[in-house]
Formats: C-alpha cells, sequence, structure tokens
C-alpha cells in the first residue's frame, strides 16, 4: 500500500495497492520532492478513463516500471475531477511546452522548486508503438536530461510561466454588442456536420454549450421576426442523431461521453453526471419549443431516460448525484453494455426479435469488436412499411424488448461507480431537473433536484465558504469558480419552479462570495481559483467553453439575472465587466465562448421578468402559463404570501388578499399589478 491508501476518492484508490511509490498532492510529496531534488512525476486521471486504466494495468502496475518511477521521481496522482485547478493548469501548460492538446491520462514531469513541468505528454505504452516511445525509456531519459540540462530546464520554465501569466486577459473598454452572435453562428454553421449533425469529425463531442446557443439563436430569429431554420435544424439534427445513434444508452437511459466515430455509432463508454446533466435541458428545451415528434417519441423519451439514469444509478441515499460510471466491466471496455446476436435471439419472444432486429441492426454486420453495441438505425414509419406491422403495436413491442434485455443486462458485472459527491456537477443536474421540471410540466422532476440541493447546502457550504468534493462522509477541497457559477444558476432555476426562502439567500450568499473571492476587480472577470486558494503555477482566468460551460460565462449569466431580480447594480456591473475583459477572445473566436455569448445577449436584451404573487395554490395556474411556451429569455418566480425575509427590490411586489397578481418587467420598468390572465396574456405576448 502506498500514501494514496489514505484517500477516498475512488480514482486515488484504484492506485493504492500499485508498487509506485504515489503520492497525493500535497505538503508531503511536493516537500519530499525539494528535499530529494528529484522531479515530480504527476499523472492526471479520472476513475471512469479508460486509457487510463490502460496505462495503469501495461505500467504502473509493473513491477519494473514502478522501480524506475520509484527511483528517478516523486510520484504524484491528481484525480482531475476532485482537482480541476490542477487539471485545467497543467492541461494548459501541457498545450504550450508541446504544441498540442493535452487529455486523460496527463503525464508531467515538473522540477521540484517551482512546480513547472519540463515535459509532458498523455498516455505512454509499457512498450514502443504507435510512435510513442517505452514509457520505461522515456523515464531514463527524462530523470537524465533533468540531471544534465538544469540550466535549459530553467530558461524553458520562464518562458513557459511568462506564456500562462499571458493568457490570462487584461481588462477592456470595448462596449460589447452583438456582433459576435452573428458571427458565431456563421462559425458553427461552417463547422457543422450536414450528415450527422454535431462539429468537426471524429472523435465527436456533443458540445452542450453550442447546442443551447443555437436553440437561443433561433428563438431570438423567430421574435425578431427572421427566423433563421438553419440554427434549429442544427439543434435538432444533432440531438435527434445522438439520440438514435450509439452515445445513448438506449436500454439503460442516459448518454456517455463521446463517440469514436463522426456518425455517434460507437462511444468511448463511460457514462459521466456532467454530460448528461448538460444535454438533458436541451432535449426538454426542444420539446418545450413544440419540435419533438409527438408526445411519447424519441426526444420525450430521452428526457426521461437521462432524468431516470441520474436518479435511479447516480443518487445516494443522502441525495446528492454520484459522478460516473467506468467504462470498463469485467476488464474490458464497454463489457456491459455489448451483445450477441444470437444472445437477443435467446431473450426475446420471436415477435419481438422480429422488430427489435432491423430496427437495432442485428441484421447488420457487427458493430463492435464481433459484437453489437445498440443503437436505432430505422424510424417506426420505415419499420412498420418493411415488417407491415403498425407504429404503436412497434413501439410497444420494441418497449417490452428493451424492458427484458434491461433485465437481462443487470445481472452481468456492472461497471464500477465513482461515489463522489461533486459541487460543480450536482448543481448542473439539479438545474437540468429544474428545467425540465419547468418546461415539461414535470413537478415530479423537482423532488430528486431538492434532495441534492438540500444535500449539497448542509454539507458542502461550510462556514460561508463551498466545499467541491464530498465522499465518505468528508467534505473536502476548496471549491473553484464553476462550483460558485453553476450552483448560483441552479438555484436561480430551482426559484423559478419552486420558491424557498432558503434559496433565495443562499442564491445571495453564493453571489457575494464569488465576488469577493474570485473578481477581479482591476481588470474584470473571474479566476478559476479563490483569493486564498493554494499558491499553484498561476492563476487562472478563462473564458472559453471545453467539455464544461465557461465558469465565466455562467457566472455573468447569473449575476446579470439575479442583479435584475434583485435590483443590485454591483452584480450587473460585474457581469459587464467581465463580458469587457473577454470581448477580445469573444470577437477573435465567438464560437468557442458559446456560454459568454448567452450572457452577452441577456446583457443586450435583459430578460422579461415575471414576480407572481399570491397563495401558494393559485399560484401554480399562473406560473404554468408564464413558463410556456419556451422563450429563453424570459424569467418567471412564483412568490407566496408566506415568503418571508424578502430583499427590498421584491417586498414591492405587493400580495393581493385574495387570488394572483403579475408584475411583468423589462429592464428597468415594470408593469402595474395585472390580476386577470387575459391582460397578462397581452402583456408577455412579445416575449413569446
Amino acid at each position: 500500500m502506498n500514501a494514496l491508501s489514505r484517500e477516498t476518492s475512488p480514482y486515488l484508490l484504484q492506485h493504492a495497492r500499485n508498487p509506485v511509490e504515489w503520492y497525493p498532492w500535497g505538503a508531503e510529496a511536493l516537500e519530499l520532492a525539494v528535499r530529494q531534488d528529484k522531479p515530480i512525476l504527476l499523472s492526471i486521471g479520472y476513475s471512469a478513463c479508460h486509457w487510463c486504466h490502460v496505462m495503469a494495468h501495461e505500467s504502473f502496475e509493473d513491477e519494473a516500471t514502478a522501480a524506475l518511477m520509484n527511483q528517478y521521481f516523486i510520484n504524484i496522482k491528481v484525480d482531475r475531477e476532485e482537482r480541476p485547478d490542477l487539471d485545467k493548469i497543467y492541461q494548459t501548460a501541457h498545450h504550450l511546452l508541446m504544441g498540442r492538446g493535452g487529455g486523460w491520462p496527463l503525464t508531467l514531469f515538473l522540477t521540484p522548486s517551482g512546480l513547472t513541468p519540463f515535459y509532458s505528454g498523455t498516455y505512454f505504452p509499457r512498450e514502443a508503438r504507435h510512435g510513442l516511445p517505452a514509457f520505461g525509456d522515456l523515464l531514463r531519459q527524462v530523470a537524465g536530461y533533468y540531471a544534465r540540462h538544469r540550466a535549459e530546464i530553467s530558461e524553458q520554465n520562464g518562458r513557459l510561466l511568462a506564456a500562462l501569466h499571458d493568457l490570462v486577459p487584461a481588462g477592456g473598454q470595448a462596449q460589447p454588442d452583438a456582433a459576435p452572435l452573428d458571427l458565431a453562428f456563421q462559425q458553427l454553421l461552417q463547422e457543422f456536420d450536414e450528415r450527422h449533425g454535431g462539429f468537426g469529425g471524429a472523435p465527436k463531442f456533443p458540445q452542450p454549450a453550442r447546442l443551447e446557443f443555437l436553440l437561443r439563436y433561433w428563438h431570438a430569429s423567430v421574435q425578431g421576426g427572421h427566423p433563421n431554420a438553419q440554427a434549429l435544424r442544427m439543434a435538432r439534427l444533432t440531438l435527434t442523431r445522438m439520440a438514435a445513434g450509439g452515445l445513448q444508452d438506449l436500454l439503460g437511459g442516459g448518454f456517455y461521453r463521446y463517440a469514436v466515430d463522426e456518425a455517434w455509432t460507437i462511444p468511448h463508454f463511460e457514462k459521466m453526471l456532467n454530460d448528461n446533466a448538460l444535454l438533458l435541458p436541451l432535449y426538454a428545451w426542444l420539446v418545450a419549443a413544440g419540435e419533438a415528434d409527438h408526445p411519447g417519441g424519441a426526444l420525450h423519451s430521452t428526457v426521461e431516460k437521462i432524468f431516470q439514469w441520474i436518479t435511479k444509478d447516480m443518487q445516494s441515499q443522502q441525495g446528492g448525484f454520484f459522478a460516473a460510471l467506468d467504462a470498463d466491466s469485467a476488464g474490458k471496455e464497454g463489457w456491459f453494455y455489448l451483445w450477441d446476436r444470437e444472445e437477443i435471439r435467446a431473450i426475446l419472444p420471436a415477435g419481438e426479435y422480429r422488430l427489435f432486429a432491423p430496427a437495432h441492426g442485428l441484421d447488420r454486420a457487427p458493430n463492435f469488436e464481433a459484437r453489437w453495441h445498440l443503437q436505432r438505425v430505422l424510424g417506426d414509419a420505415e419499420l412498420a412499411d418493411r415488417t407491415g406491422v403498425a407504429a404503436d403495436e412497434i413501439n410497444q413491442a420494441l418497449g417490452r424488448a428493451r424492458a427484458r434485455l434491461l433485465e437481462h443486462r443487470a445481472r452481468r458485472v456492472a461497471p464500477a461507480r465513482d461515489e463522489k459527491i461533486l459541487t460543480a456537477w450536482n448543481a448542473l443536474a439539479i438545474r437540468a431537473m429544474a428545467i425540465a421540471a419547468r418546461h415539461l410540466d414535470k413537478p415530479e422532476y423537482l423532488v430528486p433536484a431538492t434532495r441534492a440541493l438540500d444535500f449539497l447546502h448542509q454539507h458542502l457550504w461550510q462556514n460561508k465558504r463551498l466545499l467541491a468534493t464530498w465522499k465518505d462522509g468528508h467534505g473536502r477541497h476548496a471549491a473553484c469558480l464553476d462550483d460558485h457559477a453553476f450552483l448560483l444558476d441552479a438555484l436561480l432555476e430551482m426559484l423559478q419552479v419552486q420558491w424557498r426562502d432558503q434559496d433565495l439567500a443562499f442564491a445571495i450568499d453564493l453571489a457575494e462570495s464569488i465576488l469577493k473571492h474570485f473578481h477581479d476587480e482591476q481588470e474584470g472577470g473571474f479566476f478559476f481559483t479563490a483569493d486564498d486558494h493554494e499558491r499553484l503555477l498561476y492563476r487562472p482566468k478563462s473564458f472559453g467553453d471545453d467539455a464544461m460551460p465557461s465558469g465565466n460565462g455562467v457566472a455573468a449569466r447569473a449575476l446579470c439575472r439575479l442583479g435584475h431580480l434583485l435590483g443590485e447594480a454591483h452584480y450587473l456591473d460585474a457581469a459587464e465587466n467581465t463580458l469587457r475583459c473577454a470581448w477580445p477572445g469573444i470577437q477573435q473566436v465567438p464560437g468557442a465562448h458559446a456560454s459568454l455569448l448567452t450572457a452577452l445577449e441577456e446583457y443586450l436584451q435583459p430578460p422579461t421578468l415575471i414576480i407572481l404573487r399570491g397563495e401558494e395554490g393559485a399560484l401554480e395556474d399562473w406560473a404554468r402559463r408564464c413558463r410556456r411556451p419556451w422563450a429563453p429569455r424570459r424569467m418567471v418566480f412564483a412568490i407566496p404570501s408566506s415568503a418571508t425575509g424578502l430583499p427590498a427590490a421584491l417586498s414591492g411586489y405587493t400580495c393581493p388578499r385574495h387570488g394572483v397578481v403579475a408584475y411583468v418587467c423589462r429592464e428597468t420598468s415594470c408593469s402595474e399589478a395585472i390580476s386577470d390572465l387575459e391582460t397578462l396574456d397581452r402583456e408577455l405576448a412579445p416575449s413569446f
């Protein structure tokens, strides 16, 4: 056992029995590296990562390789989900140092004093192949170079540190305008895959921030009187193809992380909470916008399947949501999800198999290592034409078949589950369920979302500071910008479907914490780490989206919304200054800043704010009317007469003795109290 045995992260514990003398990131390892004058081998990964497992089996479990690592280096393992700060910093450093993108596992060699990487890579095989050196040979070469070339390393480190600090943008004086919105659409249109949906070729990621931008861009064009059908088509085609293809688990629900091919056929089989939490609102919005096939159809079903996967497979008894399911089981990638044709034939009655086989490609060649990864290749109408069976009967038969196969699959060795509860990812899931509950009239979605929110508030919010992760009864690690911004955003969504006084108070506390600990008051924008965070290589302030939406983009949007709700100018100013600071990057590559473009859109055209006051039982009918049809630049808050401790801006919306009244606010002006639905409909018409 090595020092990782004292950790709670499932990923770190996977390596606790390695012959490598691993340490977690911390004072013990960092001081030891300085004392022994050994470079640090920093390995960053996560529990559901397939290639992390491959490198572990090939190298970290190998006695000879471990001996080299122990001889020449101080070896540190980091769970990138627990420490996104370290991952963000060293992924960026790797890109600058090596001139190519990173990924996981990320392998870096750091100087012990400055913790600056002087060589890096991702996966390295135990034996040389595919143009990659054998890991053992690389270890010897790096150790030798460190021993003989200190001056060159020092000079290179100086250049790297200067480049890292140059990435932190200075403030700007430009006045943000709408031009990047149109330019972003044109960029996305050029990158769009017209055949399969999505952007670019293989490997293909969903990129939900871009899809959200396209849906909002389409809706804005409709409101402006010039509907942009291309924007809607791009989002709808992508989401439809993803749902029908191999990216979705058609039996158990939920989406895998990404597809290895451009047609969404074969995924990397890890299933992550954050990916599904980001996709759920997109499908809900598409349905709410009236763009689904029909009630009970594929897109409705996709929403329900994501929700069921998150709540059934990923929610802890305490309420928080777990992080991920592994890509591997029984020692093989995707083994849990793959099928033999004869296995399915033996499970299903003949009538069901007759429909299921052509619907899911079993009459075609195997698509993954001589087996089938299930996906929908024929729609109901085409299948009805081919078989002569009515479409409604097909739906019922396929539903029964999927249920039988799911029951059979449950007997297999399941993928390992990473039972960390991550604040940022839980916030995304809470937001997703609140959005789906509101727009699809699914109040049952609020129950798991509320449990998760209360868990975070009770266990991860301690002494007015937020923690990033919870495992085995303990909260750990200082929260970063994303944790705060995503949770603030989630609270604003929850308040629009379920008003609770404590949630508003929590939102205000979070907003103040963001401004106090993350805000760059001189230059604008928000740093990724807090002002009292552990001192690291540099303090990043990034604006572009990656696998997650930009924390700066989400913070700017959420603060803008909270500022309008409460009439607080300092929230609005912080959002505006974030856009000003990010403006050069937004102008240059707007398509890479989709989250900030949402904030820009709401800065230029503030949301219509609808405040409803009345008795709790009477409010819901009015709220339901205000929420439909889908309009992204509209916020609805149904505040019951029992609400207490309201801020001054909200206490001015007086509550009637009987019935409900509505106040419709645009920018800095509000309507008189509206007490009947017909008048409300006329007042709201411009915002739909």
